[in-house]
Order: C-alpha cells, then sequence, then structure tokens
C-alpha cells in the first residue's frame, strides 16, 4: 500500500494530508496497519494486546497517525522512544514536525531503517541530534525449530531471582548502549524488569552460586511473534561457544507464546550473528536505530 501512497505527494493538495494523535476510534484502523508487517510492527502490536485501545496512555505515550483524508496510512509511536509503524519515508516530515511541536524528549527511534533514518533527517533539520546512529540492524526471525540443540538449564525467571536478574539486565544495558539505566534513578528500570519478570518473559540460567550465567527477555510478544532482546551472557562466561545453545533454548521458551521468534542485530557484531545463523535465524528485513 505505501508504495503507491509516493507517487501522489508531489502533485496532490497537501490539505488532504493530515497528522494527529490517534484515539480509541482508531484502534482497528492502527492494528489492521501494523498487521500488514506483523514481525517489523510487533512493539505496537503487543502495546494493542495489551491496553485494547489506540488512545493515548496515562504516562503520557502516544500513537500519531498520518491519514489521506480519513484512511490512516502511516503512523508512528511516540513514548520514550519512537516507533513507526508502516511509515512511508515520504511521509515522515509530518510526523517530526508534530513530536518536534509536542517538546517530549525521546531516548531513541527504532524501526524498519528507511523509516527511522528517513525521520531521524526531518528531527535533525529540527535541531534535535543523536548520541549514536545505528544505521543497520538485520531483522531476524525463526519459525521452525533450532538447528542445534537446546541448553537445558534456561528456564523463566521469577520474582525470587528478582536481585540477582536486575543487575545483570543493568549490565547488559549500558554494555549495548554506553550508559546506566539507572541515571536518574533506579525505579523506572527496575519496574520494568519485575514486569517482564511477572509476565513470564525473564529467560534465565543462574547457576548453583546464585550467579546469572545468560539471560535474555521476550521485549514484545503477540500470539503471531516474539521479539527477543537484552540478550547477554556473563562476561566472565564468554568464548566457550555455549551462546548458540542458549539462544537455541530462547526459541524453545518463546514458542510457548508465538510460533516466530524475532530479534534485530547490529550489523557490526559478527559473533551473534554467527551465532543467531547457526541457531537458524533468517533475515526478514533491517531495522536502525538513532539514540539520542
Amino acid at each position: 500500500m505505501l508504495s503507491k501512497v509516493a507517487p501522489w505527494l508531489a502533485s496532490r493538495n497537501e490539505a488532504g494530508l493530515g497528522v494527529r494523535v490517534l484515539g480509541a476510534a482508531d484502534t482497528l484502523a492502527l492494528r489492521a496497519l501494523a498487521n500488514e508487517d506483523p514481525v517489523a510492527n510487533v512493539f505496537i502490536l503487543a502495546h494493542l494486546d495489551s491496553v485494547g485501545t489506540a488512545a493515548p496512555t496515562s504516562g503520557g505515550a502516544k500513537v500519531y497517525g498520518v491519514f489521506d483524508d480519513d484512511r490512516l496510512i502511516g503512523a508512528c509511536w511516540a513514548g520514550a522512544n519512537m516507533v513507526p509503524v508502516q511509515l512511508d519515508p515520504a511521509l515522515v516530515e509530518h510526523i517530526a514536525a508534530a513530536a518536534h511541536q509536542a517538546g517530549r524528549r525521546y531516548a531513541s527511534i527504532f524501526g524498519p531503517a528507511e523509516s527511522v533514518l528517513a525521520l531521524y533527517s526531518k528531527f535533525e533539520q529540527l535541531g534535535h541530534f543523536a548520541h549514536e546512529v545505528r544505521e543497520r540492524q538485520p531483522l531476524l526471525t525463526i519459525s521452525g525449530a533450532p538447528a542445534i540443540p537446546a541448553n537445558p538449564s534456561l528456564t523463566f525467571g521469577t520474582m525470587a531471582d528478582f536481585d540477582r536478574i536486575l543487575p545483570a539486565c543493568a549490565a547488559m544495558f549500558e554494555e549495548e548502549v554506553g550508559y546506566s539505566p539507572f541515571l536518574g534513578g533506579q525505579d523506572f528500570y527496575s519496574r520494568r524488569v519485575a514486569g517482564l519478570i511477572r509476565q513470564g518473559h525473564s529467560l534465565v540460567h543462574i547457576d548453583a552460586d546464585g550467579t546469572v550465567v545468560f539471560k535474555a527477555e521476550l521485549g514484545a510478544v503477540t500470539r503471531d511473534v516474539t521479539q527477543v532482546q537484552g540478550v547477554w551472557m556473563n562476561p566472565g562466561l564468554r568464548g566457550r561457544g555455549e551462546s548458540a545453545g542458549y539462544m537455541a533454548a530462547v526459541v524453545n521458551l518463546a514458542k510457548t507464546f508465538a510460533p516466530v521468534t524475532s530479534l534485530y542485530v547490529n550489523d557490526f557484531n559478527a559473533k551473534a550473528r554467527a551465532t543467531y545463523e547457526r541457531v537458524g535465524f533468517t533475515q526478514a528485513g533491517t531495522f536502525a536505530t538513532v539514540l539520542f
């Protein structure tokens, strides 16, 4: 659909295009839009499954929609992060202008690379500059059985293990983005980790000494797709070739929620990409992440 939008943008009357914050009445339209690519849009689909509405959240997160008259043709989640939803690059200026006028600061933009990079280009023109831009992050999926045996030690985390899981999550976050998730306080990130554990979305191996050996989270879950995030092997136990077995176990546990397991990885992380390939993941698209 979006490939058919661009040709008329230059010639049609711009009054036919509008941007507004979505409300409850737009829920079905947003879900239909996101379902055009349920893997790439698992974040917003999981949100809709959780809250049941496209309306703004109590915390102030909202979804901007681009309309051609009354037809929703693109959207973008705007909360702590910005996440494009089937947003043709030709439409990003409308979203960028609305988000800029709202005056909110965002930690990142992530999602399909073309949309993310086009949106960031408009943000740069409006005076918002990134700390880092990761332009190519292969989006990987697996729908069959893992290609290698799974490590049976991986299991679902419990709240009894929270005090061990939280430091491991914080270490992974700092290693990945370059700063502590506890900057400005520990409460928000701690609630996020606890929420994942309570939902059964925390996967961990804690050895007999109480050390977290490996952990990952299912950051977004629908009945069709899970998206794995926060993959982390204890630094003292790396280099033994064990990550692939743990990732095979991640796939098996994720399949208790949905048939397709997905994740995205930095293109420069050759070791991780090789591990995912061993497990049986294949590329389904390309994401990008802009870190502010």
